[in-house]
């Protein structure tokens, strides 16, 4: 930043003879007000439902879908317009304190008109947290812009939104669960970019598991359809599997690396078949034997707002937090999801 100096003082001799020579650039207020860039501000707020999938509104002026929110209004602070605009466009009060994601939009994003000399803006993003369906309910739409409102899987967002809208809603849902703070991005697109940026998690539809979850074993009559292991690290976290080619996450075989403890967790129930699911204490994870699949290691939570599990998601994960007390094991903080490396770890 430039030094400033009042317009009223020369380079002329001074009293007690000439002045120094000053260093570095000096400006005058006006000079250096006039200097700095003018860019338009905004915040918009990121609500998910029970099942994960993003709350956009519908509105009078444009085709594509738009996450809550607007414009910063003189003097306003950007949580507050998170807020009044949330107020306004949904008729729910609240404050959004959390931020999730700022971005730098620049001036020749494509679609704007010219005739609006849109100068860029950087817009704030919030977190609005997941809803009830009480609260959903609750939402009263204006006489006029707002539409409608609809909860859409994170995947179909490109093909509902403008592209920018569209990264940087994924970007600050990615940021969300990831724990880490808020991300900073550039036209919708991280800075620094975490495992589930790189990995392009959400980019595809998640698969519905959306069967009545059932404790204990799997009965003897009932065919199995697949087993997956919840295995637990030694700090609380679990095993994840991401596809590269997909940004797919799924929990892996029981059988995927060395473990101890094994205890029946229970299963789902769907076409008459069962999905199992088998709790255990990692002890090591090997060399990776197949590339197409990173090995992360995430909290239970993270897991599940990376999956889509219907209504009885929050029975399995409460069978899931039984499990991990009955093994003896931490409750571990969000923390970013953690990346193992292809030659594997131990403990």
């Amino acid at each position: 930043m430039p030094q400033l100096t009042d317009d009223a003082v020369t380079d002329g001799p001074g009293a007690d003879g000439p002045r120094p020579e000053r260093a570095g650039t000096w400006m005058s207020p006006q000079a250096y007000g006039a200097s700095r860039a003018g860019l338009w501000a905004g915040a918009v707020v990121l609500v998910t439902d029970g099942d994960g999938r993003v709350l956009v509104q519908s509105v009078d002026y444009r085709p594509d879908r738009l996450l809550p929110g607007g414009a910063v209004d003189p003097g306003e602070a950007p949580s507050a317009a998170a807020a009044r605009e949330m107020r306004e466009e949904l008729g729910i009060d609240g404050s959004y304190p959390r931020g999730l994601a700022v971005d730098w939009i620049p001036a020749d994003t494509p679609g704007i008109p010219p005739e609006m000399r849109f100068p860029g803006e950087i817009l704030h993003v919030y977190d609005g947290g997941t809803w009830t369906p009480e609260r959903i309910d609750a939402v009263r739409l204006p006489a006029q812009e707002v539409t409608g409102i609809e909860f859409a899987e994170p995947a179909d967002l490109p093909a509902l939104m403008d592209p920018g809208d569209a990264r940087r809603t994924l970007s600050a849902l990615r940021a969300r669960i990831d724990g880490a703070g808020p991300a900073l991005l550039e036209d919708g697109r991280p800075t620094v970019p975490t495992a589930l940026d790189r990995l392009g998690v959400l980019r595809t539809r998640r698969t519905p598991q959306h069967g009545a979850w059932r404790p204990g074993p799997v009965p003897a009559h009932l065919p199995v359809r697949d087993r997956s292991g919840w295995l637990f690290a030694p700090d609380g976290r679990v095993l994840l599997l991401i596809a590269r080619a997909t940004g797919a996450a799924h929990l892996p075989s029981p059988a995927a690396a060395p473990a101890s403890g094994a205890l029946p967790l229970g299963y789902r129930y769907a076409d008459r078949a069962a999905h199992a699911r088998t709790a255990a204490r990692l002890t090591s994870v090997p060399p990776a034997a197949d590339p197409a699949y990173a090995r992360l290691l995430a909290t239970p939570e993270q897991v599940r707002e990376l999956s889509d599990w219907g209504p009885a998601g929050h029975h399995e994960l409460a069978a899931v937090l039984a499990a991990r007390a009955h093994l003896s094991l931490p409750v571990p903080a969000r923390t970013p999801l953690t990346e193992l490396p292809a030659e594997g770890t131990r403990w």
